[in-house]
């Protein structure tokens, strides 16, 4: 079973006044590295376990953005970095994903760069993300886990084998 149809153009970016949406790649390294690094906080409070970015090395940084890189090509999942429309500063992130979850066929979360939380930021990335994956891409029903559906409801959603 493929993530989306072989078919499916998938989009290559979603730009606005405020920021570009692209392939995250090795080529990221540097400035993704010193977006996650300076979001630390913020980023513990993103995902239900927590930890991340404890530990990381722009070495283990690397490794990452090239997995998910390679992740993209293959049609797999789909990450992509948020830079400024100058591509001189990362914003942030967006990551797309598979899910066995019943009713849902994918799951995405994104994160901006805790500088940038004041200003709501990352509510606008969240909007135009949603707007852009019904307007272009062919999920039936995604979802936006800690964010439209609460961690705890997320979790308790059972997988379509069980």
């Amino acid at each position: 079973m493929t993530f989306v149809p072989t078919d499916f153009a998938v989009p290559q970016q979603l730009e606005t006044s405020e920021f570009r949406l692209r392939m995250l790649t090795v080529n990221d390294v540097v400035k993704d590295y010193d977006a996650v690094m300076s979001s630390a906080r913020h980023l513990k409070t993103t995902w239900p376990d927590g930890k991340w970015p404890d530990g990381l090395t722009l070495e283990q940084n690397l490794i990452d953005l090239g997995w998910h890189q390679k992740e993209f090509q293959m049609r797999r999942s789909f990450a992509y970095t948020v830079v400024t429309p100058s591509e001189s500063r990362v914003l942030g992130c967006v990551y797309i994903d598979p899910t066995s979850k019943r009713g849902y066929d994918a799951a995405v979360s994104l994160w901006a760069r805790q500088s940038e939380l004041a200003s709501g930021l990352e509510a606008r990335l969240h909007a135009a993300v949603r707007e852009w994956l019904v307007r272009e891409w062919p999920f039936k029903n995604f979802a936006f886990p800690g964010r439209d559906v609460d961690w705890a409801t997320w979790c308790a959603i059972l997988d379509e084998t069980g």
